[in-house]
């Protein structure tokens, strides 16, 4: 009877802990209060998406990205406290991409222009690279 209630209890304990890591990990992830379109180049499927995307995560204050890799977009959501956008299109150029800052809008006003908040329908990833030397071939060296 005894080690049911302790078995019991470590559960209920091991289940609170969980909780409390997971609300702890939300609470402190970052919280758009910008949103920076970067007009990038040579990207060409899903795995530059994937590389641009891991690039930005990297960054303090990211809240998130969207890569539309067939229009030459990317869509970042960030804390101005913590990153400028002119560092996003750095750290683009970084991966082996062109960028540039094209926009930047407040969460509102890009709902207003497309209708939605920023990270509800991210683009597609799929696909493959098309160009020798993988994505962000083009960076200089």
């Amino acid at each position: 009877m005894n080690a049911k209630i302790l078995s019991t209890s470590l559960l209920v304990l091991a289940a609170v802990t969980l909780l409390v890591v997971l609300a702890f990990r939300v609470g402190t992830g970052a919280t758009a209060d910008s949103v920076a379109v970067l007009k990038t180049t040579d990207m060409t499927c899903g795995n530059c998406s994937s590389k641009i995307t891991k690039a930005l995560q990297s960054l303090k204050g990211i809240a998130v990205t969207e890569v539309d890799v067939n229009g030459g977009w990317v869509i970042v959501g960030y804390d101005t406290k913590t990153v400028k956008p002119e560092l996003l299109a750095e750290k683009v150029k970084g991966a082996g991409f062109g960028s540039t800052v094209h926009l930047v809008l407040t969460p509102e006003q890009f709902k207003q222009l497309t209708g939605r908040d920023i990270g509800a329908k991210a683009a597609p990833t799929s696909g493959c690279c098309g160009k020798s030397g993988g994505c962000g071939s083009n960076k200089k060296s």
